[in-house]
């Protein structure tokens, strides 16, 4: 009875395999191993397995299944010969060779493994006379880098250029390095010369760039501090390198840890996740080192904003989070509480603090349990009150800077800071000091600190008056400016909800204008102007403010101005302020039972402001877009700030999605780099952010040409996005856009039908022909048959035992024009690639002859031309089925449709008489008709 099963679910791993199923009949096999099979039959399973790992493009499993199959049976050929093609795809050709030269010595005569023997001794050939020719290269150029004599700047230029293009080549990149390149790259850092240094360092990059192996003997020769401290140079370019070789160098180590080493890698490496903590330790102590530039300390902020965290949270292990936060949480803080530029204190930019926000932000979100969470609140709150007592004036200006620090992310550990004993008391005392830095401090987490509803009443009854005073009393901007700010924020408590106003009629609006003031005023710089931004972005959830602010031409030019200027961290304020205007926020109707429920029992029921109607909405998107709003945002795309957080990417997404919502407005979007944009914004980000950027990057495909919108190779990132919205949790709209860019770009070429294949578009597609919305359905079956013209969408409709072919015949006889339309078009396609479709028409229905008499009799000539194109297919593929039509009314309406005018219904069906009188099927008469 196991035999019986082990080879029934075999069988069925077959079939699916057949079908294109490669994950169905992984799974089936793997079924199979799981009984009590027979020696024998796990070699088959295994290597059975090792063929679909192969289809799905997973060399390495396909390597690892090959392998248990010949542990097995060793002379199992097939198995050989796909270990042999996973070895290939992996690179490792020596390993290859030897699995192909046992294939052919068990099957001398077998041509497949004579030729695959060939062309990949020629593969090893190559990369021999590759490597041979390179020795002398790389010996060249680090001699004219290295020679103090060699004082010819284009020489060394074009030596360092050659130098960084070898090394993307994985052979060129070993080849350095075993020409003892790291150690000769290790003297060209030592020279201080921006040019070689910066030389070096891309090199490395090539070097270390997914190899493990390399990446740990090349920290072992430079030294780990040694490459860390490269980050802290005050030169710019140099230190942004540095950056880009350590997150290189962080991915192949946690690619180590993740899959574990073996082989020659497991050889070389000790421990990745060894080397992995001693980089990241090294990151921590460069925060707080004195001498360090605040771009290096801002770029190593970057390095453990992306290393530690987890990128998914389905992942169980967060032990890399918690050695972090018990090794480094303090330090992070210290950069977090710097006050800038004060004597003795740390150098830090004016992104410095909110880089340290977000990345203590990231920690506290990757634990998992109160017990973490009680941990990183008792350490911060430590931290705080070691400041905070016994250190005096400065000492609590630290603290409050780190708790205005805390509520900028975590604001959870924040809000705890807020109410140890003392610390609100003195914001609210400092706040009236006669010291600008002081004052500055005090304010700012006062504002910070009105954010959350628990504080906001507190700070609404003890510190309106005192922010009012501060903004019409200081004689400073920079205090003025956050007073201001301050007092948006509380103004803004209510939100979008019309009835909860905190401030008296028309207070927000002056608010705004000032705002609008400050923010035009070039003559302040960027930082604080910045507030101004701040405050607006509360300020826009009024209507009345919102059309005002759209109106005001100068201020959208200083507002993406600003978003354009090196004060990263007013990207989040922006992209707020433009979510505002376009309400591109989620808002659902009230139900008005619900509503009438609610006033019955005395609960407060939201308004909505008249001037936030869908007209309004759509005038000012118009405003903006005239403005100029998608070159800023796409400029805000570009950039590498940590700032540029998943919530912010979320934001723009939302605004880019309101942008499109309009079909005229989508060449504008267009030409001013919006589909560029939306790329990445669909790739990275929250799950709600790519999904709203997946969707406006379908609205782009679905009335634009793809090919003008997304040139070159971003034509095809586009596919993954698009494919994302067919899954269930999105809605009837998203996935009907998605269905239809999918059918525009699989109507283009047949790598973009390739590109949709491999992203396993197709099943989704199939599942939506059976959708009940019958334009969901249509949009599907027109996707399925532009598919349809690739080979493997063929073979499915090919494969027994599926009912693909007799959906197509069913929806070409549908009242539905459209859907018959296209499902017509797809049998005239699919009969004509592959005639032995034409006998199994019969098959499906017993009504197939009716339905295709009445795409004939249609009055849509195009439902005409693609059902005698069915036709001629059919009369063409077999003489038995042109003798059933024949015989039928079908000959009659071929003969009238064949007299008619000359035209593509005309041609086919008197192609198809003429072929009726070849088989001695009917007669001509006496006309020669």
């Amino acid at each position: 009875m196991t035999a019986s099963s082990v080879e029934q679910l075999r069988k069925e791993g077959n079939e699916l395999f057949k079908c294109g199923d490669y994950e169905g009949a992984l799974g089936a096999y793997t079924q199979a191993l799981g009984l009590d099979a027979t020696p024998q039959d796990q070699a088959i399973l295994h290597r059975n397995r090792a063929a679909c790992h192969l289809k799905l493009e997973d060399y390495d499993k396909a390597e690892t299944e090959a392998s248990k199959a010949i542990e097995k049976d060793g002379g199992d050929v097939k198995a050989l010969y796909r270990r042999s093609q996973a070895l290939e795809k992996l690179g490792r050709l020596d390993q290859a060779v030897l699995d192909l030269q046992r294939c052919v010595s068990l099957e001398p005569k077998n041509k497949v493994f004579q030729e695959a023997l060939r062309n990949i001794g020629g593969q090893i050939q190559e990369k021999v006379r590759y490597m041979s020719s390179t020795d002398a290269k790389v010996e060249q150029m680090f001699q004219i880098l290295l020679d103090p004599e060699e004082k010819g700047t284009e020489k060394k230029q074009k030596a360092s250029q050659n130098l960084v293009v070898l090394a993307r080549e994985d052979a060129g990149a070993e080849k350095i390095f075993r020409s003892n390149g790291v150690q000769l790259l290790q003297r060209l850092l030592d020279t201080g010369e921006t040019d070689l240094m910066l030389a070096a360092l891309r090199t490395l990059v090539g070097i270390c760039s997914e190899h493990q192996s390399r990446t740990v003997a090349t920290l072992s020769i430079l030294g780990t501090r040694r490459v860390v401290s490269i980050l802290g140079v005050e030169n710019q370019a140099v230190s942004l390198a540095a950056c880009h070789l350590l997150q290189v160098m962080f991915d192949a180590l946690k690619e180590g840890v993740k899959k574990g080493f073996q082989g020659k890698e497991g050889a070389i490496i000790v421990d990745p996740a060894r080397e992995l903590k001693v980089l990241i330790s090294n990151l921590l102590d460069l925060l707080t080192e004195v001498g360090v530039s605040g771009q290096g300390r801002d770029n190593a902020l970057t390095l453990l904003i992306k290393a530690v965290p987890r990128k998914s949270l389905k992942d169980p292990n967060n032990s890399l989070t918690l050695w972090v936060i018990d090794q480094g949480l303090k330090k992070i803080l210290e950069v977090g509480g710097s006050l800038q530029d004060p004597p003795g204190e740390l150098t830090v930019t004016a992104n410095s603090r909110m880089s340290a926000s977000i990345l203590l932000s990231k920690l506290f979100d990757d634990l998992k349990c109160d017990a973490e969470r009680e941990n990183f609140h008792r350490l911060c709150e430590n931290y705080i009150k070691s400041w905070f007592e016994g250190q005096g004036l400065a000492g609590k200006l630290r603290a409050i800077q780190t708790v205005s620090c805390l509520l900028q992310g975590p604001c959870d550990a924040g809000n705890r800071a807020l109410e140890l004993s003392g610390v609100m008391e003195s914001v609210i005392a400092l706040c009236a000091s006669e010291q600008e830095e002081e004052q500055l401090v005090a304010v700012e987490a006062l504002i910070h600190a009105a954010g959350k509803a628990k504080r906001a009443s507190f700070i609404t009854a003890n510190g309106v008056s005192l922010l009012k005073d501060l903004y019409k009393r200081s004689e400073k901007d920079s205090i003025r400016i956050r007073a201001l700010v301050g007092l948006c924020k509380l103004g803004s408590a209510g939100g979008t909800d019309f009835s909860m106003k905190q401030f008296a009629e028309g207070s927000t609006l002056k608010l705004a204008k000032q705002c609008r003031k400050w923010l035009c005023n070039d003559q302040i710089d960027a930082g604080t102007r910045r507030w101004a931004v701040e405050g607006l972005a509360y300020l826009t959830f009024d209507a009345d403010v919102k059309e005002e602010f759209v109106e005001d031409a100068a201020a959208l030019k200083a507002l993406f101005q600003l978003s354009r200027s090196e004060e990263r961290s007013v990207l989040f304020a922006v992209a707020s302020a433009l979510v505002n205007c376009t309400n591109s926020y989620d808002y659902e109707e009230p139900d008005p039972k619900m509503v009438e429920l609610a006033k019955y029992a005395k609960q407060h029921v939201p308004e909505q402001h008249p001037k936030d109607k869908p007209s309004f909405v759509r005038a000012r998107v118009k405003k903006l877009l005239a403005a100029g709003v998608v070159s800023a945002m796409a400029c805000m795309v570009k950039t590498e700030s940590p700032v540029l957080t998943s919530s912010c990417r979320e934001l723009l997404s939302r605004v880019f999605l309101a942008l499109v919502e309009e079909v005229e407005d989508r060449g504008t979007v267009v030409a001013q780099g919006g589909g560029r944009a939306l790329i990445p914004l669909a790739l990275e980000g929250t799950d709600v952010g790519q999904t709203k950027a997946a969707q406006a990057l379908a609205k782009l495909t679905i009335t634009s040409n793809p090919e003008m919108t997304f040139p070159g190779e971003r034509i095809y990132e586009v596919v993954r996005p698009l494919v994302s919205l067919l899954h269930l949790n999105c809605s009837g709209l998203q996935n009907f856009e998605a269905l239809m860019a999918l059918t525009n770009l699989a109507g283009m070429s047949e790598r973009l039908r390739q590109k949709i294949l491999k992203e396993k578009a197709v099943p989704m597609i199939e599942g939506y022909m059976f959708e009940e919305h019958e334009m969901i359905r249509r949009a599907a079956t027109e996707c399925m048959c532009n598919l349809a013209m690739s080979k493997e969408v063929q073979d499915l409709f090919e494969a027994q035992g599926n009912d693909r072919l007799k959906l197509l015949v069913l929806y070409s006889g549908e009242d539905d024009e459209l859907l018959q339309r296209a499902a017509a078009g797809g049998l005239a396609m699919l009969t004509s690639m592959r005639p032995t479709l034409c006998s199994r028409i019969p098959q499906v229905t017993t009504h197939w002859l009716e339905i295709l008499q009445a795409l004939l009799l249609s009055s849509n000539q195009e439902l005409q031309h693609r059902g005698a194109v069915v036709v001629l297919n059919m009369v063409e593929a077999s003489r038995q089925i042109a003798s059933t039509l024949m015989e039928s009314e079908m000959m009659e309406i071929l003969s009238v449709l064949a007299k008619g005018d000359q035209s593509p219904v005309t041609r086919a069906a008197a192609a198809c008489l003429d072929k009726a009188v070849e088989y001695g099927l009917i007669q001509p008469n006496q006309d020669g008709e």
